[in-house]
Formats: structure tokens, C-alpha cells, sequence
């Protein structure tokens, strides 16, 4: 156990903290004033405080933007945390009441999720929490759970989270996915026959250097390789390409029903099984009891359930 030197602490103003959180967050000593609803030069004081007592200068200005030093950087994450502990601590034995809260969430979320979830996240809180935002972020998979511990997410949602010692998750639903073509570009049956989508140029999502990118293990286990002429991180970029091009685009089946029919492209089942990973969310475990997280978790239970009642 570490023990907090109480007169060290003392001599420190804390409200420091605060305003360093908030330049980091916002990259502007202006912005930055404004979130804590104080003048500018109050700001660019208790910055030039903190330059003298940490001996660096925290922010260096590029352009219209703060960036921040090394050492600027390695404070942000205890820093953050320490304050969403002391937040937590202090709200604990309050109710949370979401018509009247104001606060933004901070979710990160794979491409499927962003667009299956997204919307219908958004029509909900602005009818229970007008006060709420939501931020969707992308986060590579080693950066969530520090994201998630120093309070930067409070959520996460996607195919590739799992559980750790310092996070809980519950399985939302399992991944299964189709395949997508324009029925005036490529003359096939439906449902697409085994010979006739192996025979094709596809589409795929893909986050990394591989053109088959997210279903390369499934494909792989499969023993089936696809000839791949098109792969970008985005669906709606895939599904976009299946529209003006003679490619098959094989995407989750609910974005294929929501939004490849949209664009006028013929859904199929695929002829071959792939097996995927379920579609997890994940909080870390000091948030289990959060009121606010509670709830937005169930938000996101119901959607999913509307989702599945629908198809």
C-alpha cells in the first residue's frame, strides 16, 4: 500500500490537476478555460504554475493547438485516473437521474458496432437524456484496457474484447455474415452458390495490412481463399464499392440487411460456414457498480434486443 504524504499534498494546489486534464483534453488554453467555465488568463496562470512547479514545459504551441511533452503525456493517464476516482467517489451516493445528467460518453467500438449501434443509441438518449452525448472511438485493442481504467472509454464494444483481470464483459450476440452484389452488375442466383463466390472478386473490411483483413482467420480455417481486389477499414466504403463494381462484398449479416438493401444490393447467405468471435461489451471492473455506466449498459441491451426482433 502507498502511503499519501498528506503535508506534500497539501502544498499542492489540486485544482492544478484539473486544469492540466483540461488542456490535455482539449489542446487550447481557450477551450480549455471555457470547459471550467473560467477566464483565459486564470487558465494561462495556473499553466505557467505548473510549468514552474513540474520544471517542463507540458504544452508546446503548433499552429492553433497545445501540443503536449513527453512528460506531459506520461502525467495525463494517472492524472485522468486519479481524478475519475475522486469523481466517482464523490458522486458514489448519488442517484443518477439520465433526463437531467450532462455528460458525454465515451465509447470505443468496432465498424460494425459504430453503425449498428450508433444510430439507435442516439434516437434513444435524446428522447430519456437530452443532457447526454455520446463519442465514438476507434482504439487499437492494447490500448483499451489502460482506456477503460484511466476513465478515457467508458465502454467498449466489439468482436475482439475479452475478459481480464481488471474488466468485466457480457456477450451480446454472435457474429454471422453475407455477402453483398449488385444484381445488375454480376449476373448470380441467390442464394450465391459456393462455386459462383469463390469464382468473384470481393470486397472485405479490412484494418490492417491484409486485404482480407478481419475474416482472414475464419477464411483461413475455412480452407477457402477469396480473391480479394478491394479492402478498407469502413462498411459503408465496402458496401459502397459492391454498388458501382461487379465485386461480391461480404460484410455481418445486419449491416448487409440494413444498410446493403439500401443501396440496392442483393443479400445472400454465404455459401461456406465462418466462424467468428461473438460481439462483447466491456467496462473495467471498478465501473461495475457506476449508476451511470449501469444504465448505459442497459441501453445498449435493449438495442441490441429491438436489433434481433427485428430480423
Amino acid at each position: 500500500m502507498v502511503t499519501i504524504d498528506h503535508f506534500n499534498l497539501r502544498s499542492f494546489d489540486l485544482n492544478l490537476l484539473i486544469a492540466f486534464d483540461a488542456l490535455m483534453s482539449e489542446g487550447n488554453v481557450t477551450k480549455a478555460a471555457k470547459r471550467l467555465k473560467i477566464q483565459q488568463p486564470a487558465m494561462s496562470h495556473s499553466l505557467s504554475t505548473l510549468r514552474a512547479l513540474l520544471q517542463d514545459d507540458l504544452f508546446i504551441r503548433v499552429g492553433q493547438v497545445m501540443q503536449p511533452t513527453a512528460r506531459a503525456r506520461s502525467l495525463a493517464v494517472p492524472v485522468r485516473q486519479a481524478l475519475r476516482q475522486a469523481q466517482l467517489a464523490l458522486s458514489g451516493g448519488l442517484d443518477f437521474d439520465p433526463a437531467f445528467e450532462e455528460r458525454t460518453f465515451r465509447i470505443a467500438m468496432s465498424p460494425e458496432i459504430e453503425l449498428l449501434l450508433m444510430p439507435d443509441l442516439t434516437a434513444r438518449l435524446r428522447k430519456l437524456a437530452p443532457g447526454i452525448k455520446l463519442l465514438a472511438r476507434v482504439f487499437p485493442y492494447e490500448a483499451m484496457e489502460p482506456s477503460l481504467e484511466d476513465g478515457s472509454i467508458d465502454l467498449a464494444v466489439g468482436c475482439t474484447y475479452t475478459k481480464t483481470s481488471r474488466r468485466s464483459f457480457e456477450p451480446l450476440y454472435d457474429s454471422q455474415f453475407a455477402c453483398c452484389f449488385n444484381p445488375a452488375l454480376l449476373n448470380l442466383p441467390t442464394p450465391v452458390s459456393l462455386d459462383a463466390y469463390l469464382a468473384a472478386e470481393h470486397a472485405t473490411i479490412s484494418q490492417n495490412e491484409t486485404l482480407q483483413g478481419c475474416i482472414k482467420d475464419a477464411l483461413e480455417i475455412a480452407g477457402v481463399e477469396l480473391n480479394v481486389v478491394m479492402a478498407c477499414p469502413g462498411y459503408m466504403s465496402v458496401l459502397s464499392a459492391a454498388q458501382v463494381s461487379p465485386v461480391i462484398a461480404t460484410v455481418p449479416s445486419r449491416i448487409a440487411r440494413r444498410y446493403g438493401t439500401l443501396l440496392g444490393l442483393e443479400v445472400s447467405p454465404l455459401p461456406v460456414s465462418l466462424s467468428f468471435p461473438p460481439v462483447n461489451m466491456v467496462w473495467a471492473q471498478h465501473a461495475d457498480g457506476d449508476a451511470a455506466n449501469i444504465w448505459l449498459r442497459q441501453q445498449i441491451r435493449n438495442i441490441v434486443a429491438s436489433l434481433e426482433v427485428a430480423e
